[in-house]
């Protein structure tokens, strides 16, 4: 500086943001859910610490990915097992497929939500004295035990299906 001139000098190797390390008791109070249950997606192969500090797990942000993924998982029907499955596949087209085919399963069970959904929504406002007796929800019961058959060849014959 004693020309008049002023240097900066940035080191491009450091860490900015060094990944801050929670302990196992941080992590369960982030979702919720109780030490041990980590402690045992642990033991199936689903979560792995980032270190260990004096014995201690310590976790990183892969792992806070890793337990929001495994909840939306489990949320959405996959059990602990196809997760690890899913997880451990290293073939990205093995896993689109199991994927798919849960996701179709889910589709499944979301169409019976909504029809136990639409029923509830019948009794709720039918003027009936006795809703079973009511002429539109024993339609809907007898919709809902009919055989997969007959239900499959109802909507084969609906206009968006006439060309299958």
């Amino acid at each position: 500086m004693l020309d008049g001139t002023s240097t900066l000098q940035v080191n491009v190797n450091m860490k900015s943001n060094p990944v801050e390390l929670i302990s196992i008791g941080d992590l369960a109070q982030r979702f919720g859910v109780a030490t041990h249950v980590l402690r045992h997606w642990e033991a199936m192969g689903l979560l792995e610490p980032t270190e260990r500090v004096n014995g201690r797990r310590r976790y990183g942000e892969r792992d806070v990915s890793r337990v929001a993924l495994i909840q939306r998982g489990k949320a959405a029907g996959l059990s602990l097992q196809q997760m690890a499955e899913l997880i451990a596949e290293p073939d990205p087209g093995v896993r689109r497929d199991l994927l798919a085919k849960h996701r179709a399963e889910l589709n499944r069970r979301v169409e019976e939500l909504i029809a136990s959904r639409t029923l509830l929504d019948h009794v709720l406002e039918c003027r009936a004295p006795d809703f079973t007796t009511c002429p539109a929800f024993r339609k809907m019961m007898r919709e809902l035990t009919a055989p997969v058959s007959l239900l499959r060849d109802q909507v084969r014959n609906t206009p968006d299906h006439e060309n299958e």
